[in-house]
């Protein structure tokens, strides 16, 4: 007697049914968390009004993406969360790589798990409190450099919170130091998992060891910077929100070059409460961030198709 499919697929069920109880409450966090919220899509569609709702506010098509990109700070936004991103990406894979490399060379436990250990901490401490160990480093009158390293090498104090010259370099240091230890874990486990065979023939052979990190550690471990790089693209758009707005303590005159698209996006929220745009906002980066990610992987399938995404 055949079964069709759907006799088919019930009994699977009822033969798997624990496991499909395990995995219930972590699917419905899911649906709840991640695929409920999408419906909140059409707002950046209307001009949402408290009483009436989602569905009861008036349907205004492309006018609160036409008010995000004809101010005249969208050139700006835009062009600082681009850069920004961008150049993070590349700094904190290369000295993230570097960083595990180096581990890596560390053949006493003890010492080991205490460098892996110091080197994440900044990635599990809280923004907000990167942003006051900032102003105690940073502060006019009585911070650190000012009162202390200036001094030494004969130069005035410096007013931080108003010159924005120096805030590029300021927020390269910051995210550097606060996300290089995240990165640094994840190339490190890649870099365990290489067998120790290829090291040693080449050892034998007489390779040196800068001549083994070029030819076996950094190939053998491209996939897994690959998929992380890809992952980073994907969010090319989003800023961290902590890092160019708690950091920089919201200072005007530091917004030319600490303003992105999620700080300004938050500040017309806040001063105008027009929830419209916000979420245009979001779905611009969304977007776009997908197409990226789209792109990004094509190419890398075009040059090696076990290193892609998907």
């Amino acid at each position: 007697m055949k079964h069709t499919a759907g006799q088919r697929a019930w009994k699977q069920i009822k033969r798997y049914r624990a496991l499909f109880f395990m995995v219930l409450p972590a699917l419905t966090y899911l649906v709840i968390n991640n695929y409920l919220p999408m419906f909140g899509v059409v707002i950046a569609f209307k001009d949402y009004n408290y009483r009436e709702g989602i569905l009861g506010s008036d349907w205004i098509g492309f006018k609160n993406f036409e008010y995000l990109f004809k101010t005249t700070d969208a050139y700006i936004i835009t062009r600082n969360t681009i850069l920004y991103n961008g150049f993070f990406i590349l700094l904190n894979t290369v000295l993230a790589v570097t960083v595990a490399i180096l581990l890596n060379e560390i053949k006493h436990k003890f010492f080991s798990r205490l460098y892996q250990s110091v080197i994440l901490l900044p990635y599990l401490i809280s923004m907000v409190i990167v942003g006051y160990l900032g102003l105690s480093m940073l502060n006019v009158e009585n911070g650190f450099i000012n009162h202390h390293i200036l001094p030494m090498l004969g130069i005035d104090p410096i007013s931080w919170y108003s010159e924005s010259k120096y805030w590029p370099y300021i927020l390269t240091i910051v995210n550097v130091w606060k996300n290089i230890g995240y990165l640094c874990i994840i190339f490190l486990a890649a870099i365990i998992g290489i067998d120790h065979e290829y090291y040693e023939a080449a050892t034998i052979d007489g390779a040196s060891r800068w001549m083994q990190v070029r030819k076996i550690t950094i190939p053998l471990i491209m996939p897994t910077i690959t998929i992380m790089s890809l992952l980073a693209i994907g969010r090319i758009f989003y800023s961290d929100f902590g890092l160019f707005y708690q950091v920089p303590l919201n200072s005007g005159p530091l917004q030319p070059t600490t303003d992105v698209i999620d700080t300004y996006v938050y500040r017309g929220l806040v001063t105008l409460g027009d929830i419209g745009m916000s979420s245009a906002a979001g779905l611009y980066q969304s977007l776009v961030g997908f197409i990226l990610v789209i792109v990004a992987n094509y190419a890398v399938a075009r040059r090696n198709r076990d290193q892609a995404l998907f």
